[in-house]
């Protein structure tokens, strides 16, 4: 299920350790969240060009991390995850709440093998253009292509590292959608091409990353 604020963030295990990450992070890391209020849900992802693992959950509000239960988890971790987190290295920690999304937020959309995401510092003049450009002339062309189930888009709230305020999830059934001609149109239009002549723009900060394992349901669902 998906929520309306998201937790985005990625680490990367040492090359010797990877198997061991990720049976901490499928047995413990995850699941000690999934029972506690707010959250909704999980999915891994891993970086198709880099060594990095990308989680998203899923939650009721950012709240569900102001909870009792998330403090003891956050404040008294075992000492697998305090040996974990301290030799991760690449940490990134986005906290962003939903300000709209488009296409079918289905089953399909929640096991989607493809994650394309772009994230954005926008000036505070530019935001209504922004986003009004993202709602209004690219994503329409984006969802004709068959293959681009979802998208959704944030207000980031809390940046770590940088200074992005706008990120936005797309959902895709194949990454051939990324070579689609429908993403080429949408990368060339008038609109498009007024927003990209911004140096802002030009230094937006774009990932894929492919489905990793099953996806956690949390105790909200």
């Amino acid at each position: 299920m998906f929520g309306k604020s998201i937790l985005f963030s990625e680490m990367t295990p040492g090359a010797d350790w990877v198997t061991d990450f990720n049976h901490w992070y499928d047995t413990e890391h995850i699941p000690v969240r999934m029972v506690l209020d707010g959250f909704q849900g999980a999915q891994r992802y891993k970086s198709v060009d880099r060594d990095s693992n990308l989680v998203v959950y899923d939650m009721d509000s950012q709240g569900a991390l102001k909870t009792p239960g998330y403090q003891v988890v956050k404040n008294q971790p075992s000492e697998k995850t305090r040996w974990m987190l301290q030799n991760v290295t690449g940490f990134t920690r986005y906290l962003a709440d939903e300000i709209g999304n488009a296409g079918k937020l289905d089953q399909r959309a929640e096991q989607a093998p493809v994650l394309f995401t772009a994230m954005f510092t926008v000036p505070e003049e530019e935001l209504a253009n922004f986003d009004a450009w993202y709602v209004e002339d690219h994503i329409p062309i984006l969802l004709e292509c068959t293959d681009w189930l979802a998208v959704r888009r944030f207000a980031v709230t809390s940046a770590e590292p940088g200074t992005y305020n706008r990120l936005a999830i797309h959902y895709l059934n194949s990454d051939a959608a990324l070579s689609s001609p429908q993403r080429e149109r949408a990368r060339n239009t008038p609109w498009r091409n007024r927003m990209a002549a911004n140096d802002w723009f030009k230094e937006g900060y774009y990932a894929t990353f492919n489905r990793l394992g099953r996806r956690f349901d949390g105790a909200a669902k």
